[in-house]
């Protein structure tokens, strides 16, 4: 990594501590100290990673024109108990998204190791067994490329269609440059694109290269969960390429979870979910919480730790495919994003006269327009930007192949217009 190859990219894979709930999916390595600024794409909100979708890639905000741009800090979430007949006090949660595959060489800053966590007193919990041949069925483990930061993040998915729709979390693929997907019933590996995402609900549908007669997971959607029901949870822990099963039980319904960084950027919130008492680590995100009957009612999202007992949290399967719908129609909306989102591929910072560019991803965009840190864009396509937020705005509804033409003032001083081509981004 170089100062100049840092990401916006996604969020999560920062391991799970014994000191309390940590971000699990892997933050961006940081850049040079610049200003913070979250960038938000003026479609969607954008999120501090459900239960923290930010990529911190230190002090700049990179901008992925067309969909949300991430600023620094580890995310922490508050937990609040719902409807539910089993509500709790707030708690402390976070993220429970991707693990950083083991190996691979990138060491989160913002993480001390990928253990699970101990935290005090003595578990109530069964642990953890490798999943038998049933929970395997229709289950996949992701290792997802994040190009621009040299790093991989793994996480699980669930089959829908033989030919290779696979559901997961957006925070498992978010920032990938390219995805890997293994059918754990039959050990055969796909590449894989992604058809659309939902960053506020946490929902990302991909589809795999080439794939037919795949087992599909069978799915139970009549929304008859109660508190008390047992479950089991099925992922891959740790990101080490297997899964395991962790048996539990559903603690309560219509939970809500609100995000916070560790910087006090506001936080988002996800609500509707399923608590759930059972032995959930990094890497399970995106995997099928399992009924008693061994159907999916729920994806593994969010846990939290530093206690001797884990608290996990699910998407409820019903309101997954209610997203998985609107993604197969193929229009974006306020919160979905169909394919990848159009990149310029620079950090930005608030100058107080236009967006000021603190950094160049080489090879992007940007860098081929000859941008580069200490320029300040002061207006997109005749349209004055202000800040570095309003850049995000202006630029944030348009798509890969759009042309515009960006009003630059130089470090020197010197003013003029460049062209700039946008290209396919990461996933958003």
């Amino acid at each position: 990594m170089t100062d100049t190859d840092p990401r916006d990219l996604p969020p999560r894979l920062i391991a799970h501590t014994a000191d309390g709930p940590v971000h699990f999916a892997q933050p961006a390595p940081p850049t040079p100290s610049v200003p913070n600024r979250a960038a938000r794409r003026r479609s969607r909100r954008g999120r501090v990673a459900i239960v923290s979708s930010l990529a911190a890639f230190g002090a700049a905000t990179l901008l992925i024109v067309g969909g949300a741009s991430y600023a620094s800090g580890l995310a922490a979430a508050t937990a609040s108990a719902g409807t539910a007949p089993t509500g709790t006090s707030s708690t402390t949660v976070l993220d429970l998204p991707s693990s950083q595959v083991p190996g691979y060489g990138y060491s989160s800053p913002y993480g001390r190791g990928t253990g699970s966590g101990t935290g005090s007193g003595t578990s109530t919990q069964t642990s953890a067994v490798a999943a038998t041949a049933a929970q395997t069925a229709g289950v996949v483990t992701i290792v997802s490329d994040l190009g621009y930061q040299g790093a991989q993040s793994a996480g699980t998915g669930i089959v829908l269609t033989s030919d290779g729709m696979i559901l997961t979390n957006n925070h498992v693929i978010e920032g990938s440059t390219s995805i890997r997907v293994t059918d754990e019933l039959t050990g055969e590996s796909y590449s894989a694109t992604v058809v659309g995402t939902d960053k506020t609900h946490d929902i990302a549908v991909l589809q795999l290269d080439g794939a037919s007669g795949l087992t599909t997971a069978a799915l139970d959607t009549s929304g008859a969960l109660a508190a008390g029901d047992a479950v089991t949870a099925v992922g891959n822990a740790q990101g080490t390429g297997g899964l395991v099963a962790a048996a539990g039980a559903v603690a309560a319904l219509e939970q809500t979870i609100t995000t916070q960084s560790e910087y006090g950027i506001s936080g988002e919130t996800l609500d509707g979910l399923i608590r759930i008492d059972a032995d959930i680590v990094s890497g399970d995100s995106g995997g099928p919480l399992l009924d008693a009957d061994g159907e999916v009612v729920g994806i593994d999202t969010a846990a939290s730790s530093g206690t001797a007992d884990i608290t996990g949290f699910a998407i409820p399967i019903e309101d997954a495919l209610d997203i998985v719908a609107q993604i197969e129609a193929g229009a974006d909306t306020a919160t979905i994003e169909i394919g990848y989102p159009g990149f310029l591929g620079i950090g930005v910072a608030d100058t107080g006269a236009g967006a000021g560019v603190a950094s160049v991803i080489e090879g992007t965009p940007a860098a081929t327009a000859g941008l580069v840190a200490g320029d300040v864009i002061t207006a997109v396509n005749g349209t004055a930007v202000a800040s570095a937020e309003e850049l995000t705005s202006v630029l944030g509804g348009m798509e890969p192949g759009e042309t515009v033409t960006l009003a630059v003032t130089t470090a020197s001083g010197t003013s003029g217009t460049v062209d700039v081509t946008l290209i396919a981004g990461p996933a958003a």
